[in-house]
């Protein structure tokens, strides 16, 4: 790949790549049991002080219901990783999209005086005053994936990088057809009026512009196996040439392939979003058009369960120099290819 075409990468990096490589660490270096099965998906079992068990703590944990298979894995690792730790008590309030349901289990968890509180909030705004609430309290907050509109109200954030899976998007369908100025891409992307499809959006154009491509058909979808079919149904009849599809979302992204199949097109590849152990299994049998998939991570909260058991117990990252546990971590998304698909499928979520 050209040099020029890697500059929304090196972009990317530049503003976030402490951040990460801090992410990398959160998730190898704080278990404390000789094997880290299922959890944060860290690939390392290094020995520090944070592995030895410390005072127990109990961790209150909330976030939306599992009616999608990203928000489903999210609850599953953070289980998991609470389970990796013989000093956490993990208390899972049951997934909810009703608000004030939710503000309801934060307010639960203050009153029983939990150590700390690991949140995805279905909606950040509204969550945004409970969690103070917890913060003026002394229980620390962890926020997942869905900020809050206070600084105040969370001691650490742990984030996907959504701009950056349209970047790695982008980047990897330059990689295939950079030499192609006049190829056809396609976009099909999950709700519009989210901001995080805005911004998977945004970093999708701005990689291409810089191979000298751009989007030339869009749909939107829901982020639901049907509206994914239907969206790409209504792509496919609209385009009739296609060189690459890029699908947001690997949930809406089984009833993408099935319009696909449906009308019977392969004269394009596919990269999806998000990382499902589904989309995984389509790459590794080498027979469909979806060629690669952008991780965004439903460790999230795994994370989380970690960082609040670190927070909780006056503990940092072993491998970072500073004292406390960083304000902010955004996690990488990488692309996942036949090439490298074994590092991935045992924390991928099932759509």
């Amino acid at each position: 790949m050209s040099a020029t075409r890697q500059r929304p990468y090196r972009r990317l990096a530049s503003t976030t790549a402490a951040l990460i490589g801090a992410g990398v660490l959160l998730t190898a270096c704080t278990g404390n049991t000789p094997e880290n099965e299922g959890g944060g998906g860290g690939g390392s079992n290094a020995a520090s002080a944070n592995d030895e068990a410390g005072e127990t703590v109990t961790i209150g944990f909330s976030a939306p219901a599992a009616d999608h298979g990203w928000m489903a894995g999210i609850t599953e690792a953070a289980r998991a990783e609470a389970e990796n730790y013989e000093d956490v008590e993990l208390i899972v309030a049951e997934g909810t999209n009703d608000v004030s349901t939710q503000i309801s289990q934060v307010e639960t968890f203050i009153n029983d005086g939990v150590d700390a509180i690991v949140l995805l909030p279905f909606d950040g705004d509204a969550l945004t005053p409970v969690a103070l609430q917890a913060m003026e309290a002394g229980i620390p907050v962890i926020n997942v994936d869905r900020e809050f509109n206070s600084p105040f109200a969370a001691r650490a954030t742990v984030l996907g990088d959504n701009y950056g899976m349209g970047v790695s998007a982008g980047t990897y369908i330059c990689e295939q057809l950079g030499d192609q100025p006049d190829a056809v891409v396609a976009e099909i992307a999950g709700i519009d009026s989210l901001p995080l499809t805005q911004d998977r959006s945004q970093g999708f154009a701005d990689a291409l512009a810089d191979c000298g491509l751009d989007v030339d058909n869009r749909v939107a979808a829901e982020f639901t196996v049907e509206s994914g079919e239907e969206a790409a149904a209504n792509l496919l009849q609209a385009a009739p040439q296609i060189d690459a599809i890029w699908n947001h979302d690997d949930d809406q992204g089984v009833g993408v392939l099935a319009a696909i199949n449906s009308a019977g097109r392969d004269e394009f590849f596919m990269v999806g979003g998000a990382g499902s152990a589904n989309a995984m299994r389509e790459i590794q049998s080498g027979d469909s058009v979806l060629q690669a998939t952008v991780i965004y991570p439903a460790t999230q909260a795994a994370d989380g369960i970690a960082l609040a058991r670190l927070v909780a117990q006056d503990k940092s990252l072993s491998d970072v120099v500073s004292h406390e546990v960083p304000r902010q971590i955004v996690l990488n998304a990488p692309v996942v290819t036949a090439e490298n698909v074994e590092d991935y499928i045992d924390t991928a979520f099932e759509s």
